[in-house]
């Protein structure tokens, strides 16, 4: 292949991290204590995945291997839910793929065992305490550390849209919080989170943790929990602004823009011909938008001005990006978020459900359960190898 095509035709590799909670069957509320075997017989049978643990003993983290394709992805995806689906089954649990749980109190929650976690509860105290959240990381592999940190910039004027898209946290502590993505509220407690300022190169980005690390604020870059970073691990850029997606289908959909965002944004920065950066408190006041309202925002159109329907904007991103899902091989994963459009993110659903059974004349407990019972269905749907 000459340099012509392969600058026109960047390749993208990914991967994905969703963390977990586990559930007890009978109570549908967290287990503060869980069978410390799940984690042993998940990480025993992963094969090239990973099975780990989070900060909570109630939670479970997979990571799927370096993916060449959004369909490779599917298969890796399906692979690393079943290990932790079949291993929380086994030794009492079950598996939940949703950022907040909707009646589980973080008075109960336990610890993991280790000194980076205890070194966290000091710092941080009640902030971390409270966060009892999960979400979903997507890893993509391109081009140079130059072109990395220059399509990250690009990418976050599209953070609020991913958001969106992702949305499964509309509980929080037994009631509804008012927002489809609630656990961005929690999150960004800490320190050193949200949507990073604008940066064009890999040196600017090094020279800024070098700046942390002068002041003795951070000992590398994993403590910068931006809602897009480089990772400190891989040469990758992560989006870690997404809640976990209890249907696979959506968090496929995700990866699948994420991935044709990249090869279109990487192609115009070849070209240079990157679109001027809107100001960042003005993705931050979009990024509001979608964390409170999902599909039914209004966003600020950084183009014309105004305001412009979520849907809209992203019926028009889809159109944008059809030539690069056709290329990246994955047009009807691509075309799933207009599904979202229309039937709404995992919180509507949650919401839904909530507010029907309450109507049926269910108390709020039960009604909770049944969103709990509906997200632990849709996590392990679809898993058959």
């Amino acid at each position: 292949m000459s340099e012509h095509n392969r600058h026109d035709n960047p390749p993208v590799t990914l991967g994905i991290e969703e963390e977990f909670f586990l559930v007890d069957p009978d109570t549908r509320d967290l287990l503060h204590d869980p069978d410390p075997r799940i984690f042993e017989a998940g990480a025993e049978s992963a094969g090239p995945h990973g099975v780990v643990h989070e900060f909570l003993r109630s939670q479970i983290e997979t990571n799927t291997e370096v993916c060449a394709s959004v369909t490779d992805l599917r298969e890796a995806l399906k692979a690393t839910r079943r290990l932790v689906v079949g291993a929380a089954q086994t030794y009492g649990a079950e598996v939940m793929a949703a950022s907040t749980h909707p009646f589980a109190a973080w008075e109960s929650q336990l610890p993991t065992a280790s000194q980076r976690y205890e070194d966290f509860a000091v710092t941080f105290q009640e902030t971390v305490r409270r966060l009892v959240v999960n979400g979903m990381h997507v890893h993509a592999g391109f081009g140079d550390a130059d072109s990395r940190v220059r399509v990250m910039t690009a990418l976050r004027r599209y953070l609020p849209l991913l958001n969106a898209l992702s949305g499964s946290s509309p509980f929080n502590d037994g009631r509804e919080s008012g927002f489809k993505c609630g656990r961005l509220n929690l999150f960004e407690a800490m320190p050193r989170t949200s949507v990073p300022g604008p940066l064009y190169s890999r040196a600017e980005f090094d020279a800024l943790i070098a700046e942390y690390q002068r002041l003795a604020f951070i000992d590398n870059s994993s403590e910068i929990w931006w809602d897009i970073r480089p990772s400190n691990k891989y040469p990758t850029v992560e989006l870690r602004i997404c809640d976990v997606c209890p249907r696979m289908e959506d968090a496929l959909c995700i990866a699948a823009i994420y991935a044709c965002l990249i090869r279109m944004l990487l192609r115009q920065y070849r070209a240079n011909e990157l679109p001027p950066e809107p100001p960042t408190e003005i993705i931050v006041e979009n990024k509001w938008l979608a964390q409170r309202y999902g599909m039914l925002a209004f966003l600020g159109d950084t183009r014309r001005g105004g305001r412009i329907d979520i849907a809209e904007e992203i019926e028009a991103l889809v159109e944008e990006l059809t030539e690069d899902a056709r290329a990246l091989g994955c047009e009807d994963e691509l075309r799933h978020s207009l599904t979202i459009v229309r039937e709404g993110a995992s919180a509507d659903e949650q919401i839904d459900l909530y507010r029907l059974r309450r109507l049926e004349g269910a108390t709020e407990r039960e009604a909770l359960r049944a969103v709990v019972d509906l997200v632990v269905e849709q996590t392990g749907k679809g898993l058959d190898a």
